[in-house]
């Protein structure tokens, strides 16, 4: 019995080259990924983007790149990033229409951890995150991994091609960064 070879970076590489057939393909075969990570991180945040539309307009700023992605886990990182931007955008997009602001509240426990049982602002998540990566980048990739893109730890390792352990300790060192920010607010 053959295996068939993944056709993921093929496509991206054509897809990156201008190939709109490509392009076409690499999004069927994400797309149903994409939006289930998206539904995930939406109710998370209590947005009220809907999935598609949130990977609709992850899409379309992945797509606009100079830059060609080198694999799945560079695609995934880079989505993660994606939905984050769109999200935040989103909310701050709201909070200007509405005197007073329109903070959404985030639910952490699931996803990140940080406040147990409690939620927080995705926009002040979105400060403190900015505030860890210029400690650590790599701490901050992984929030953003977990938190935006709803990675397991076993996919985030597979992603950074790093151990279940090292990605588990930064985990926790994130985590109680962003518990020590979000503690001041």
């Amino acid at each position: 019995m053959s295996v068939e070879p993944d056709p993921l970076p093929e496509l991206l590489q054509q897809s990156a080259a201008g190939d709109t057939t490509a392009a076409s393909r690499l999004f069927e075969l994400l797309y149903g990924d994409l939006r289930a990570r998206a539904q995930q991180v939406g109710q998370a945040a209590n947005s009220t983007l809907q999935p598609t539309a949130l990977v609709h307009e992850a899409w379309l700023r992945l797509a606009d790149r100079e830059r060609p992605f080198a694999d799945r886990a560079h695609f995934l990182r880079a989505a993660a990033r994606a939905m984050r931007s769109v999200l935040v955008d989103h909310l701050r997009a709201r909070a200007t229409h509405k005197r007073g602001g329109d903070r959404v509240r985030v639910e952490l426990d699931d996803v990140a951890d940080v406040y147990d049982q409690r939620a927080v602002d995705l926009l002040v998540v979105d400060e403190a995150m900015q505030r860890l990566a210029a400690v650590d980048p790599e701490l901050a990739q992984i929030v953003e991994l977990r938190f935006f893109a709803g990675l397991q730890m076993q996919e985030i390792a597979a992603v950074l091609d790093t151990s279940l352990s090292g990605v588990e300790r930064a985990w926790r060192l994130a985590s109680a960064f962003l518990r020590a920010e979000l503690a001041d607010r």
